[in-house]
């Protein structure tokens, strides 16, 4: 492997061509018009324009991006996260093209895309789940009132394919489940080409903790240890933290040893990550869903286990690493990490997207304890066309109390000037009370909700 295409954009393609120069590869990226000049396009040693219609249709072209590829010489593709990271026709696409395609078998994320097979799976490999129905195809809910009766009140709407919070929403009575139901259908049907749903028990009183594992493709597998990233707006993530501040030894071996028995029974290749929800109350985990890829948050893995888990990709993608390599008993907790996502949106307006230039642009120092992930310099612009995420912070201390320290000291440092984002509430969040007795649940933001200024 020699050229690695970055079939991504931004901060995770920034990280994707760091890790690739450290390991001595080329890069290549690809760019929509509107990102013509982006610092990741700077950064890689080559760049190619996918022209389309609508900017996010350049990162979607399965048969552009293989081109591209070609055209350049790339013997490899790296898909990131979000867009193709997770689109099974994509990969297969690749290696069907003679190319390395960094990430899962097609296979593995044919299956474990699909939310309802992936819960048969965890609970054929012994891991928890929670009560579910079957699955509803798009336009079908017959005895969608049994099913939701036999799982409880309140409930998840869940859309069988999918992910990053997208296609869930909480049905609280009977009254609101046919149109939350139908609601649902129709926003994975655009969002992801498929309307199929399920039924799950909601947790009210939980936290959403994560383990990531890395396999080797022959069924043997390594965990990181486990991530916390219940603070969360609208299911998606806002703080995330290693290791988990709600959740004692005996969960966490057991939490990992659950999430290293899935990997393992698929002959998981590569990162992946497992989420599962844990009861408040009773502190039992039930398994949530499967990441076939890397995830956005994990630098604050990194910071705890001094891993790089993207070079790991590429040196697995690359026949250079194997379960020999790096066995369980290798990977050690080293202190605590909090990374948090400064994002261009209003708090205040039911965090609608903000987009506009950033005339002023002031990160912290970057230290062994400080860590800034980013596509965007001052004077670019968050366009309307993509995420809004700016950038991640990353502090690490010697206990979560040291990183937590840091983190206000980092985000005190941090200055967008009049630029609309969600910097106050972060620093608002890292000093609140609840968040130092550690009391992180995924109804955080609602039940502090006046405190935050929400």
């Amino acid at each position: 492997m020699q050229k690695v295409l970055i079939a991504n954009r931004s901060e995770i393609a920034c990280r994707i061509i760091r890790a690739c120069k450290d390991q001595g590869l080329d890069t290549v990226a690809i760019f929509a018009p509107v990102d013509e000049g982006a610092l990741y396009v700077a950064m890689a040693d080559e760049g190619i324009c996918i022209p389309a219609a609508k900017p996010v249709q350049s990162y979607l072209d399965i048969a552009a991006i293989i081109a591209a590829a070609k055209e350049k010489g790339a013997d490899a593709i790296h898909p990131g996260y979000g867009f193709l990271a997770e689109n099974e026709d994509f990969a297969e696409a690749v290696e069907a093209a003679g190319l390395i395609f960094i990430g899962p078998r097609p296979e593995t994320i044919r299956i474990m895309g699909d939310k309802e097979r992936a819960r048969s799976l965890a609970k054929a490999a012994g891991v928890p789940i929670l009560e579910g129905s079957p699955r509803f195809p798009e336009g079908a809910l017959d005895d969608l009132e049994n099913a939701a009766a036999a799982v409880g009140y309140p409930l998840l709407v869940k859309s069988c394919a999918g992910g990053g919070g997208i296609g869930m929403r909480i049905v609280q009575e009977e009254g609101q489940l046919r149109s939350t139901a139908q609601s649902t259908q129709a926003q994975a049907a655009r969002s992801f080409g498929d309307g199929t749903i399920f039924l799950e028990r909601y947790v009210q009183n939980a936290r959403h903790v994560e383990v990531q594992v890395f396999g080797f493709g022959d069924g043997e597998a390594v965990h990181f240890f486990e991530r916390e990233c219940s603070i969360q707006r609208r299911f998606q993530k806002i703080v995330e933290e290693s290791p988990s501040p709600g959740i004692n030894e005996a969960v966490r071996q057991k939490m990992t040893s659950s999430a290293l028995a899935l990997a393992k029974s698929v002959n998981y290749r590569g990162a992946g990550t497992l989420e599962f929800i844990v009861d408040g109350s009773s502190g039992d985990f039930f398994f949530l869903e499967m990441n076939t890829r890397i995830q956005v948050e994990h630098p604050v893995t990194e910071m705890v286990t001094n891993q790089d888990l993207v070079a790991l990709q590429l040196r697995l993608a690359a026949g250079e690493l194997s379960s020999n390599d790096l066995r369980q008993a290798d990977i050690h907790l080293d202190g605590h990490a909090i990374e948090v996502r400064l994002c261009a949106e209003n708090p205040e307006r039911m965090f609608l997207p903000s987009p506009g230039a950033l005339q002023h642009l002031v990160f912290p120092t970057a230290s062994d304890d400080v860590r800034i992930e980013t596509g965007l310099r001052q004077g670019d612009t968050v366009t309307p066309h993509f995420d809004s995420m700016i950038a991640k912070i990353i502090c690490h201390g010697a206990t979560r109390e040291e990183a937590t320290a840091t983190m206000k000291t980092a985000l005190a440092d941090t200055d967008l000037g009049t630029f609309t984002c969600n910097l106050r509430l972060l620093r608002t969040i890292i000093s609140h009370d609840a968040f130092a007795r550690r009391q992180t649940f995924t109804n955080f933001l609602t039940l502090q909700k006046e405190s935050l200024g929400l």
